[in-house]
């Protein structure tokens, strides 16, 4: 069991981390680990177009960069974990799923009807069932999870950010 969640560690890496170097044990090299320390770019819309921004929703791209802000803070994690010699066990992967889901759900909830919160949402569906079975991990690799990280980012890039989920 423990070589299948290896297997799988190995696998959400690469997909999460593709200019990472991953080990075939699911552990990534010192020199791959992400920067999410650097902060997103303080809006610079002058405070009257805020004001009404805040009354129609946040902007796609706003919704993006919070997206892309929770995708880079999941991946820290799992990468932490990795680093810290920590079996990648289903408790680790329905943690940083649970908070995934709550984060880009809580994200989508600020916007208005759109590609973008339409993909949000979905994502966040999946990543909620992946977060509720016996081993997320295993359930988060499936075609409809893969498909909902696709849609979310092709959503997002036409809003200007790259996001990869």
């Amino acid at each position: 069991m423990k070589s299948s969640r290896v297997a799988t560690a190995v696998l959400i890496c690469a997909a999460l981390m593709p200019l990472a170097a991953c080990t075939e044990e699911g552990t990534i090299t010192e020199q791959a680990a992400p920067s999410v320390s650097a902060p997103l770019p303080a809006p610079s819309a002058p405070p009257s177009s805020a004001a009404a921004q805040t009354a129609r929703g946040a902007s796609d791209k706003e919704l993006c960069q919070s997206a892309k802000k929770a995708g880079d803070e999941m991946k820290a994690a799992l990468v932490a974990a990795l680093k810290a010699g920590k079996d990648p066990s289903p408790a680790l992967f329905r943690k940083i799923l649970t908070e995934l889901t709550e984060k880009v759900t809580t994200v989508a909830a600020t916007g208005v009807d759109g590609k973008v919160v339409t993909a949000m949402n979905q994502f966040g569906v999946e990543a909620a069932k992946a977060a509720a079975a016996a081993d997320p991990a295993e359930a988060a690799d499936n075609p409809a999870f893969e498909k909902a990280g696709k849609d979310l980012a092709a959503a997002c890039k036409a809003a200007g950010v790259t996001v990869t989920f």
